[in-house]
């Protein structure tokens, strides 16, 4: 007999095929909670729209008589592959040891930067070049819009001129991989311009047959030479004319015109023109429209597993919402656009096969004084741009950073070794895509950066429960990274347990005498947490797996005799040193020492809640004390964006909502470009920083939504402003995906998907409930987590 399918399921059905259908250009209107609106063009970098495949980028300007975009290829990189190792300097390690446990600080620092730090090495990610292009007899323009469409991670720009009306798409394809660049006009005949391919140094541009090429070196002819590289790009004209000379491509009367652009660099191979070259030709064999649907549905795999509704966002541009914002309006929907934003820049930046991330993501438009050289800074920023990757249901974006870590072990067992007289791998604290693992000039003795990047391996595991990627990937990695602590850590003189240094925190320091400070201490709070952290996975990780081996027995014993790394001080503060000393900075823009809460689960609320309470008021005096450093900006806990997003999450972990809602506003109030790009203070000015960026969705979904008590906590930090709402597709540890809502500030539903199956422990508030999951199955619980039968 068959099934009667009810006319309500029928149009159910109908309008979810017609949702899920690709969209025309014409016929796609992003909600305003998924795109970025202007009424004019950008007038400098921080205005202009991103978009990237992980490997190409741009920033669109929009400009009407001259458009540029400013584009970036993710390996051109200065500088190359090196030894920075100081072989041998373990031998000054006791001495040094020494001198800090006898007070002598300031010879310990002074010891270490002789003879343990290696020169500073160079290298610097930097830019393609621009796409100029310069429209002929636009005239002038009326109705003009510019917008990024986060759903779709298509930019577009339109305007009309006289009875014409003109578009402008741009897209960076993962599929096709190239740059995609349309232009349109509903008057035929009506498009002509010029186009040029520039760089302001070490690189030549010149026509190639229909097209243009620019060839460079990063640092061409310096000390810090780097990656060469080749830009191409075609145009495909429908109708009007298409011709390059000197440099110059020109079309002429054309209906409509695509662009395409690729780029690649010798980084990975020699044979990189010819690549760049058959990816173009390919990509030259489609349709503008199959290219963009291939994206867009590509792009939407990724994007459209997760939702968040705030309230309606006003139909005002981005650029005025901020600005009300500031002023002191009321829109949690720039909130809800701010986190979708993270998650487009994180798809964007990072897709497997390329490198990870980096401090721009992979957006930089500057030649020189790069800030902080756009690299990877192991002490908070390169872990922080994937706090989100996996309970933001962007497991794959992830990987790019999985394997980063395991390819810097090859360079990290030297340095052990050599620098160390260790095991295992060490990283310190920042490196560039030649995976420098040394300590080097320009902070101190730091070797913990390893261990802090073999937490992601570990929760890699957790929210997707792959053992044969636990057993053939994530373990060893964490196994070798733990050898290293296994023989690095030594025994306090008078207590006997086991600490790690000489080393930092990072990248505080404290006060010795009336006018001096010193960095160095054996057994800082944060090196203590981490290798707590990493034992205490890989004993997990091996029971998982099975293991009961000499690893493992040695593992339990450190861990036992592992120096507590969570002190409390005569204030009610967690120590941020092995003993209490008075800090440099107060204020200071690092939360090292609360390392243990968040991003680690070694504190909790109900677990360890006076510990969390020493958190919530080293908390609350590192926050009181920001803006208050001396001399040009500064960078504390209260103007830099990284840092409100590391509160942010530390607040959603204690429960604070309110604390973790006031950061959220701070950032956009105060530290957010019109374009909602995150800064961060260097020098006298602000610049991009991505970290903060990326790490602030990892809080919002803190808030709403917990896992790593080994249950899944719904709503615990809750802010009374966000009275209603509803968010879907949110990822659990344990391989569990969540969607609930909440009306008048409380729950009405919740919906689990056991990906995987297992026991699902829920909580909210004081009451807990168990189930026992088979994979696929679905869980609805009510406003009192009692199950809804369907």
């Amino acid at each position: 007999m068959k099934e009667r399918i009810s006319p309500i399921r029928i149009a159910v059905l109908l309008l979810m095929s017609i949702l899920t259908m690709p969209l025309t250009a014409a016929q796609e209107k992003a909600h305003p909670n998924l795109q970025l609106w202007y009424r004019q063009p950008a007038k400098i970098w921080e205005e202009a729209l991103p978009v990237g495949n992980g490997r190409l980028g741009a920033m669109v300007f929009g400009g009407v008589l001259e458009e540029r975009l400013q584009l970036n290829e993710g390996t051109i990189w200065s500088g190359s592959p090196k030894e920075y190792n100081r072989v041998g300097a373990y031998k000054y390690f006791p001495e040094i040891r020494q001198m800090i446990y006898d007070g002598k600080y300031k010879e310990a620092d002074a010891l270490a930067k002789k003879q343990v730090l290696g020169e500073r090495p160079p290298g610097a990610y930097h830019p393609l070049g621009d796409l100029i292009l310069k429209f002929d007899g636009v005239g002038n323009p009326t109705k003009y819009r510019r917008e990024l469409n986060l759903d779709t991670a298509v930019a577009r720009v339109s305007y009309q001129v006289g009875d014409a009306i003109y578009t402008r798409e741009v897209f960076s394809s993962v599929p096709d991989q190239v740059i995609v660049v349309r232009f349109t006009c509903d008057k035929p005949g009506r498009l002509s311009f010029s186009a040029q391919l520039t760089r302001e140094a070490d690189a030549e541009s010149a026509s190639q047959g229909s097209g243009l090429v620019i060839r460079g070196q990063a640092d061409r002819g310096k000390p810090s030479a780097g990656t060469r590289f080749i830009g191409r790009l075609e145009a495909l004209s429908e109708g009007g004319t298409v011709t390059s000379k000197d440099g110059v491509l020109r079309v002429d009367k054309a209906n409509a015109v695509t662009l395409l652009l690729n780029a690649a660099s010798d980084y990975r191979s020699a044979d990189f023109e010819s690549q760049c070259e058959k990816l173009l030709a390919a990509a030259a064999a489609r349709s503008y429209a199959a290219l963009r649907e291939a994206n867009i549905k590509e792009h939407q795999r990724l994007f459209r597993r997760v939702a968040l509704n705030l309230g309606e966002a006003p139909e005002i541009p981005t650029d005025e919402r901020l600005k009300l914002f500031r002023e002191g309006a009321k829109d949690p929907a720039l909130i809800a656009l701010f986190f979708q934003y993270g998650r487009y820049m994180l798809i964007s930046s990072s897709r497997p096969g390329n490198l990870p991330a980096n401090l721009q993501g992979i957006w930089n438009h500057r030649y020189v004084n790069q800030p902080w050289f756009c690299g990877w800074h192991f002490d908070i920023s390169a872990p922080m741009n994937y706090w989100m990757a996996e309970s933001a249901n962007l497991s794959e974006c992830h990987e790019p950073f999985l394997n980063f870590i395991d390819a810097i072990r090859v360079n990290g067992r030297k340095t052990a070794q050599e620098v160390y007289g260790c095991s295992g791998f060490v990283v310190t604290h920042r490196t560039t895509p030649w995976l420098f693992t040394a300590p080097v000039s320009g902070l101190s003795l730091w070797a913990s950066g390893a261990g802090w990047t073999c937490q992601h391996l570990w929760e890699h595991y957790l929210f997707t429960q792959d053992r044969e990627y636990l057993r053939n990937k994530g373990y060893p990695i964490m196994k070798e990274a733990a050898e290293f602590f296994l023989t690095w850590l030594t025994p306090n003189p008078v207590t006997g347990k086991l600490v790690s240094g000489p080393s930092i925190s990072p990248e505080n320091s404290f006060i010795v005498g009336e006018k001096s400070f010193a960095e160095l201490d054996m057994g800082p709070a944060m090196d203590q947490q981490i290798a707590a952290e990493l034992f205490d996975n890989c004993l997990a990780a091996g029971a998982v797996l099975g293991m009961n081996d000499e690893f493992i027995t040695k593992v339990k014993k450190a861990r036992a005799e592992l120096a507590n790394g969570t002190q409390i001080g005569s204030d009610g503060r967690l120590l941020e040193w092995s003993t209490e000393r008075p800090e440099r900075e107060p204020g200071h823009r690092h939360l090292s020492h609360l390392y243990a809460a968040y991003p680690s689960e070694q504190i909790s609320l109900r677990r360890t809640p006076e510990l969390a309470e020493a958190v919530r008021k080293s908390l609350e005096v590192r926050l009181q004390h920001g803006k208050t450093r001396a001399g040009g900006m500064g960078a504390d806990s209260g103007n830099t964006g990284w840092s409100l997003a590391w509160t942010a999450n530390l607040s959603a972990r204690l429960g604070d909502a309110q604390g973790a809602l006031q950061a959220i506003n701070t950032m956009i109030s105060q530290l957010l470009f019109p374009n909602l790009m995150c800064t961060a203070p260097r020098m006298t000015t602000l610049v991009f920083q991505i970290d903060g960026q990326l790490g602030m969705p990892a809080a919002i979904i803190e808030m709403l939504l917990q896992s790593h008590a080994e249950e899944i906590e719904l709503l615990p930090a809750l802010p009374e402003t966000w009275k209603a709402g509803s968010v879907k597709g949110l990822r659990a540890r344990g391989a569990f995906e969540v969607d609930l809502d909440w009306k008048s500030n409380r729950l009405q539903q919740v919906t689990i998907h056991a990906l995987r199956g297992g026991s699902c422990k829920v909580r909210l508030g004081e009451r807990a409930v168990e189930f026992s999951t088979k994979p696929g199955e679905v869980l609805t619980l009510n406003s009192e987590l009692k199950r809804i039968v369907p």
